[in-house]
């Protein structure tokens, strides 16, 4: 079987008698009527029609003076078929190859077709071929052409290649851009508004996580990618906004685990005069809404759990579901009783440790086992920083959070407008971060000025590109097109561009190295 370095070659040397041949291999004009897809779909409208078409070329079949070539576009493949009869001449200055220069083209290619919309004698709706021209000379041939595409790690790093071999891949992101589409849809018919709001900040802060740190030249200052849009959006409420969202991107200086990435989208709302028991039900009908317009249903099975959103979703109580489980009061209990708990149940204890920390990591333990859907509610005060009391029990907060399939899929809550409150709660986390907890939050201090000129009370939610990743049945890295990788080449690629990769250097040579390299 040939390499990849001498398949390329072949292709270089195709190359090079195409353009002897004075023909554009990488024309900019394409003509187009219609997609593969509708040929097929409107047959019965379009036979004896002229059309245009273009794809890649998936394979070619050459039997003396007749041929065979099935193309792919993003709506489907169709097969053309060609005559070396019916075939115009080559035409160089159009890019317009003849019916001789087929064995020119190579799969992986792209081609534009004109003809009139056939059915051959096996019955295969067809285009016959009048004129064709190369839009695109492809130097590499697909995977799938050569050995198959299935190692999991050569597939996150070529995605692009990924996509076009497994088209349930390249499937997956059309679903993904319908979840963020119905989410932003729903939120603007309720009249909420997107604004974006920065990445770069001087202070980070609306979650548990360490930041990214990152320099300004032009300020000669160091700044934080956002971890949450929380505080700036707030801080539009602040400025008399009163139904407002952002959908970007967040970065958290984490680990990967199948759940988390260091950077992924999410998606925050506030909404001005509302409290929790209002946020509620919204909530869940912007998530059932969303996922409905991604998947098509509101059942699903994930993993060992049966799935069925449209039932009536569950309450569950924080404290009362922690006391069933492990007999601990955790308004009472001590950080020794906590440890004692997370040792019986064969969890984590970190040397370094707080009580805070150590409830989370046992509600969790609960958590990996629930169905759903359910809210768990009356999140402690001590676990919520950013959210207002609950005035009927005040060792709590007006926090909801949606549990599905093991996972606690979105954060929301009453938002806290008391200055004085919470620049105190600001302290207590400072001080959590000062013993050594780096995910505790930053004291903002421009926050809390906003708030003393006042911000209406309002409910907050936020879910993540998670929510997506968990009804698509797939983990993290695998839910977003292009994950974060070890930068590595392959042997192929540096033998096949040595001024680039020199050996000696075991990677970027000396010309092309950038200062920091090392």
């Amino acid at each position: 079987m040939a390499t990849l370095r001498e398949l390329r070659d072949e292709r270089l040397r195709k190359l090079e008698a195409l353009k002897q041949l004075g023909i554009d291999p990488y024309p900019a004009k394409v003509q187009r009527d219609h997609t593969l897809a509708e040929i097929t779909k409107k047959f019965s409208e379009l036979e004896g029609n002229q059309v245009s078409v273009v794809g890649r070329v998936l394979s070619i079949r050459k039997f003396g003076k007749i041929a065979f070539v099935v193309i792919r576009d993003q709506s489907g493949q169709l097969q053309l078929f060609l005559g070396a009869d019916k075939v115009a001449p080559l035409d160089a200055g159009q890019s317009q190859l003849g019916f001789e220069q087929l064995p020119l083209l190579d799969s992986g290619d792209f081609i534009e077709a004109s003809g009139p919309v056939v059915k051959t004698q096996t019955g295969e709706v067809s285009v016959e071929v009048h004129t064709l021209r190369l839009l695109t000379k492809s130097l590499r041939p697909m995977p799938l052409m050569r050995e198959g595409f299935t190692n999991k790690e050569e597939r996150l790093r070529r995605r692009y290649v990924d996509m076009n071999v497994n088209l349930d891949v390249r499937e997956r992101f059309v679903r993904r851009s319908k979840f963020w589409q119905a989410t932003r849809d729903f939120l603007n018919q309720h009249e909420f508004i997107e604004v974006n709001v920065p990445v770069l900040e001087h202070t980070t802060g609306g979650a548990d996580a360490n930041p990214f740190v990152t320099h300004m030249d032009a300020l000669d200052q160091d700044f934080y990618l956002r971890i949450s849009h929380e505080l700036p959006l707030k801080r539009l409420l602040g400025a008399g906004f009163e139904k407002v969202y952002d959908i970007g991107p967040r970065f958290r200086n984490e680990n990967y685990s199948d759940e988390h990435l260091p950077e992924h989208v999410a998606m925050e709302f506030y909404w001005a005069y509302a409290d929790w028991t209002q946020g509620i039900v919204f909530m869940q009908e912007l998530m059932k809404y969303a996922l409905q317009q991604a998947f098509g249903s509101l059942q699903f099975k994930l993993g060992k759990f049966d799935i069925d959103l449209s039932k009536q979703w569950e309450y569950w109580d924080y404290a009362e579901t922690i006391q069933k489980r492990y007999g601990l009061d955790i308004f009472k209990c001590s950080l020794d009783d906590v440890k004692k708990a997370l040792a019986d149940n064969k969890l984590e204890v970190e040397q370094v440790e707080n009580k805070a920390r150590g409830i989370d990591k046992l509600w969790k333990n609960i958590r990996k086992d629930v169905t759903g859907p359910i809210w768990l509610i009356n999140t402690p005060l001590f676990i919520s920083p950013l959210a207002k009391v609950n005035p009927e029990r005040p060792e709590t907060t007006q926090r909801f959070q949606a549990v599905i399939a093991g996972s606690e899929l979105t954060n929301d809550y009453t938002e806290l407008n008391d200055p004085l409150e919470q620049l105190q709660r600001f302290r207590e986390q400072q001080q959590l971060r000062d013993d050594g907890d780096d995910e505790a939050m930053m004291q903002d201090i421009d926050f809390v000025e906003m708030l003393e000129y006042g911000m209406p009370p309002a409910c907050g939610f936020s879910y993540s590109e998670r929510l997506f990743w968990i009804f698509e049945g797939v983990t993290a890295r695998e839910g977003v097109p292009f994950p974060q990788l070890r930068q590595e080449i392959d042997e192929t690629t540096k033998a096949i561009y040595p001024e680039i990769y020199a050996k000696k250097d075991g990677g970027l040579s000396a010309k092309t190295r950038p200062q920091n390299f090392t």
